[in-house]
């Protein structure tokens, strides 16, 4: 998720970020952190390319008077080489008290964490194809976000009442801050049981099923939830004194899907309002793309101190019941578009993240679309348009962390992943047709053209293979539509030029690249498509006849407008911004 409406804010996050040292990173929260721990993705360690992760059972308690977490996570792997140690990601904040490894104890000095991934020596080599299991127990202070979701942690905070309420949220820095896991994309595990002990009058919405909840003797409740195949950063806790609503949604597709809303006491009216959005942003999905990914588990949502997430099956909301004049909650809609594009289709690596967010922004408008009509899309995606920055490549074609894409002090395309992405999805399904959009959308989502509860699985993406699928479903390259929308960072520009009673067109695309991206021009009041072969094109205008040029803005491309008012918007934002010391 981690919205880019903050666009500002974040530039200032990200340059606070790369002003402190790489050993400790205080700028992003307390404890400090260590560089491996802040990078979530990147090149893989090789002990750990040697692993499948099968299954994890992970025991929470959460402490919310000294602001501590203590944790029993018990992980069953199963190794695709011989393997002599074992190497997860974790916190260094949060020390290791004992490991077993197929329940034999291990001496302290089989492992060791100086820098946020703990190795393990095996007290036996495992063979390619067999299963080891660690049980590790571990606790401290988990580290605390300063800008949640944009910065990683735990999230402590009190009710409107004064009552504990706390969550966590991962996606920048990773699963490591709170569990011992595979801190990379492609890291998820198969499946996962969650145990969340929390203190009396609190409860615990968490991923997937409810198995149940014990009432322990003390008064405090221990909260029992199983998910398969969630993302890295998915896993969440989420504790407050919650009420909950309820109710079931009966599918397109057959089946029925149970939906959850937990939220803070005293709001009930709003709930009722919020829980009424989930059924239609539901259908408009399902029409769109295909079926939900996680029918038999749940559509879950979960009111937290933080503004949102995308934590598969109960995703975060912090909009605080805005209002706005689409109709419709822009927070929700977009972490639950994060369900398809994100949670079921997982970019495999970071450099791929505009699969995730560029697709779940384009859902906006689209669903604007879908309930209004064309003028609330076209509204909605002027919006966006005003907020690309083609600043870097939103691809880089290399092995990226979640910051290196994400931040643009680090390099990264940063919000352009939202909001250049969107633009280049709405400038493809023009380009292609919508029945085309939809099968190229559905084979990256499901894998398939015909997807049917029961018949997918969450699976791992890629720009190229999201390539393959356009050139499969359409018979044709559209390299060269990609390669200047993807792998540049200045967009082509339309050059017109008038004489001899036509209007000639020719494309202008970064380093001189071939760009034959058909053209609509209004002449008087008709629409002409002009083809734009090899980049050019030209179409009759009789003398004194008013011409518009893609007149329903159909097409990404430059505009010195919106140059020139992104300059004068930035200049008064730096009029405005306090000074620093």
């Amino acid at each position: 998720m981690k919205v880019s409406r903050v666009a500002v804010v974040l530039a200032s996050l990200a340059s606070v970020a790369a002003a402190h040292p790489q050993d400790t990173l205080p700028g992003k929260g307390e404890p400090a952190i260590t560089a491996q721990t802040q990078k979530s993705g990147g090149p893989i360690d090789p002990d750990q390319q040697k692993l499948t992760f099968a299954a994890a059972d992970l025991a929470f308690e959460v402490l919310p008077d000294t602001q501590t977490l203590r944790g029993v996570a018990t992980l069953d792997f199963a190794a695709r080489a011989p393997l002599d140690r074992l190497v997860v990601d974790l916190d260094r904040n949060l020390p290791v008290d004992a490991i077993t490894i197929d329940g034999t104890p291990l001496p302290r000095d089989a492992w060791s964490n100086p820098e946020g991934q703990l190795r393990i020596a095996l007290p036996r080599q495992v063979a390619t194809g067999r299963h080891v299991i660690a049980r590790i127990v571990y606790g401290g202070q988990p580290h605390v976000a300063v800008n949640a979701p944009w910065d990683s942690g735990m999230v402590w905070s009190k009710t409107p009442d004064g009552a504990p309420w706390f969550a966590t949220t991962a996606e920048g820095i990773g699963c490591d801050l709170f569990w011992p896991c595979l801190d990379f994309p492609s890291g998820k595990p198969g499946v996962v049981t969650v145990h969340i002990t929390v203190p009396k009058g609190l409860k615990a919405p968490s991923n997937g099923i409810l198995l149940g909840v014990d009432q322990l003797a003390d008064g405090r409740s221990r909260w029992n939830w199983r998910i398969k195949r969630p993302t890295t950063y998915g896993i969440a806790l989420n504790v407050g004194p919650y009420e909950e609503i309820s109710g079931v949604y009966k599918s397109r597709y057959g089946n029925t899907i149970p939906m959850f809303y937990w939220y803070l006491p005293g709001e009930a009216e709003q709930a009722r309002a919020l829980f009424a959005e989930f059924a239609p942003t539901l259908d408009f999905f399902e029409s769109k793309i295909g079926p939900y990914p996680f029918g038999g588990e749940k559509v879950g949502v979960v009111e937290t101190p933080h503004k949102g997430m995308e934590h598969q099956t109960i995703n975060a909301y912090g909009n605080g019941y805005a209002q706005a004049p689409e109709g419709f909650d822009w927070l929700f809609q977009h972490e639950f578009a994060h369900e398809w594009f994100g949670n079921q289709l997982t970019a495999a690596d970071w450099d791929d993240y505009w699969l995730h967010e560029g697709y779940a922004q384009y859902m906006q408008p689209f669903y604007g679309r879908w309930r209004e009509g064309e003028a609330r899309y076209a509204v909605m995606l002027d919006d966006q348009r005003n907020r690309i920055a083609n600043l870097r490549p939103i691809v880089s074609g290399t092995v990226r962390t979640e910051e290196q894409v994400y931040e643009i002090a680090k390099g990264g395309p940063g919000q352009d992943i939202y909001y250049k992405g969107a633009w280049m999805l709405h400038t493809l399904r023009d380009l292609i047709g919508d029945r085309a959009f939809r099968d190229v959308t559905r084979l990256a989502v499901y894998g398939r053209l015909d997807p049917r509860p029961g018949n997918f699985a969450p699976r791992y993406g890629s720009t190229a293979e999201y390539e393959r699928f356009v050139r499969r479903v359409t018979g044709k390259d559209y390299g060269w539509f990609f390669d200047v929308y993807l792998r540049q960072a200045a967009l082509p520009q339309l050059v017109e030029t008038r004489g001899a009673g036509r209007l000639m067109l020719r494309w202008d695309a970064p380093g001189g690249r071939p760009f034959p991206l058909p053209v609509e021009v209004q002449v008087g009041s008709r629409i002409i498509r002009v083809p734009m072969t090899a980049g050019v094109g030209s179409v009759a205008v009789p003398a004194g006849t008013h011409v518009v040029i893609d007149p329903n803005a159909r097409v990404l491309r430059r505009s010195e407008a919106v140059e020139r008012y992104q300059g004068w918007r930035d200049a008064q934002v730096r009029k405005t911004a306090p000074a620093r010391n």
